[in-house]
């Protein structure tokens, strides 16, 4: 009998509240499902419209209740609302994620959703999804409608390329890029009228590597109005996009200089690696705001440019107590190994699928480093020829967001050693290696004169 009262005291005392005053909520697109704890009302759970008015009712019943904390699935969009007006008014909000939730078969209604975060929250058996502040959340709101807006206008460079296929112009056999100036340039003219191929070659820029007899000869189709019609819609629709991007890179600039960063920083270096193609860069200066906010450069980072530095500071912000080592900030971007487990045998090490944005924005910076003669882009290609490409990025991306993350929290400088000084340490460790090896067969490693 002591041994069972002793088992349960152990029982009750793991399954302890530790939030008395939690609240879950069920998100909906229309209604939201509130539950709190039985003792506190007499009717513990309520429906809310998603109107702001009924917004406003339902915090105000849970600040009458005495609701200190609140749990609430992160559904589409649909939480953001509701999110931001509960913190505003004071609640810690734990946005949590729904697949942490589905563990319990048979239990699939709003009421029944809503009280079970409850009850979950109430034993701290939740975690809060990370969201960063109110102005790197802003930051990261333009940045995403950036990345939307050059999507959209990637599908119209894609009409224009069709239409002049149908017309049988091979304009992107001969040119890199048709949004650039030799090949936008000769498709306006075509727009305008000119159709004499020789004319229509004369417009090639000077660092095109065709001539204009090749870029000539790439003109010569039969230009129907169906196609050309087509194409004047695309090159229009295309311009309308590229006036919202560049709307949208002046707020972002302005945003930028509204960010708080570090005090008494020392002017930013000048940069030592220079990009072809500038026109196609940002209007403003990202690298030096992005120093006063973060107070360090990771531009300097070999692959990681300037929009790829957007896009990661955007996503993750400049406060990386969020993540205590940087071990937990390489799984939050599943770029770490997974550890699937069963019997003592490892069934699985795949890296977890995600879509979370600043890992593809490592990703990205990872694959740019093929032709890289930086110590990343020799660790790149090795891996790759050991692992393949798709492992390679991925532990390449894994490299540069372990830079990233010390940068930002220990203020650490990056120096690339360059590619010779990484293949001469891995040779050290090879021979290292097999000198051991030898050793424990019975045989000495001798050099050869």
């Amino acid at each position: 009998m002591k041994r069972k009262a002793r088992n349960k005291k152990r029982l009750q005392d793991h399954l302890k509240q530790v939030n008395l005053y939690a609240a879950g909520i069920d998100i909906g697109s229309t209604s939201h499902f509130v539950a709190v704890p039985l003792s506190l009302d007499d009717k513990p759970i309520r429906e809310y419209s998603c109107f702001t008015v009924d917004l406003e009712h339902m915090a105000d019943w849970l600040k009458e209740v005495g609701i200190s904390t609140i749990a609430m699935e992160s559904t589409g969009v649909y939480w953001i609302p509701a999110f931001e007006l509960l913190e505003a008014r004071g609640f810690e909000v734990f946005l949590v994620n729904p697949r942490h939730l589905k563990n319990v078969p048979g239990r699939k209604t709003d009421v029944l959703d809503c009280q079970w975060l409850q009850q979950l929250h109430s034993f701290g058996l939740l975690r809060g999804a990370f969201r960063p502040s109110s102005e790197i959340c802003a930051f990261r709101t333009y940045m995403r409608q950036r990345a939307m807006l050059v999507s959209s206008a990637a599908t119209h460079i894609q009409h224009m390329q069709k239409a002049l296929r149908q017309m049988n112009l091979l304009l992107d056999n001969v040119v890199s890029d048709v949004t650039g100036k030799t090949g936008m340039t000769i498709i306006r003219s075509i727009l305008s009228g000119q159709r004499n191929p020789e004319v229509l070659a004369k417009h090639r820029d000077a660092n095109c590597k065709n001539s204009e007899e090749i870029i000539a000869k790439s003109l010569k189709g039969h230009y129907k109005k169906e196609h050309l019609f087509s194409l004047r819609q695309a090159v229009e629709l295309y311009d309308f996009y590229q006036r919202q991007i560049s709307a949208c890179d002046q707020t972002i600039a302005t945003t930028l200089d509204a960010i708080e960063g570090p005090e008494n920083l020392d002017d930013l270096p000048p940069q030592k690696r220079s990009y072809r193609r500038k026109d196609k860069m940002l209007p403003f200066n990202a690298r030096e705001d992005l120093y006063k906010i973060t107070g360090t450069d990771i531009t300097k980072i070999d692959g990681v440019k300037e929009t790829i530095a957007l896009k990661i500071i955007s996503e993750i912000g400049t406060d990386m107590s969020a993540w205590p080592t940087v071990k937990n900030f390489a799984s939050w971007l599943c770029l770490s190994p997974g550890n699937k487990i069963s019997g003592g045998k490892i069934l699985s090490s795949k890296t977890k699928t995600s879509a979370n944005r600043a890992a593809l924005a490592f990703r990205m910076a990872a694959f740019s480093l093929t032709k890289s003669k930086s110590a990343l882009g020799a660790f790149y290609r090795r891996k790759r020829s050991q692992l393949g490409a798709p492992k390679a990025i991925t532990a390449t991306a894994h490299k540069i967001a372990r830079l990233v993350y010390s940068m930002l929290k220990y203020g650490t400088e990056y120096v690339d050693q360059g590619q010779d000084y990484y293949e001469e340490k891995y040779r050290e460790r090879i021979v290292k290696n097999l000198r051991k090896k030898a050793k424990s067969l019975g045989f000495k490693m001798v050099p050869q004169s």
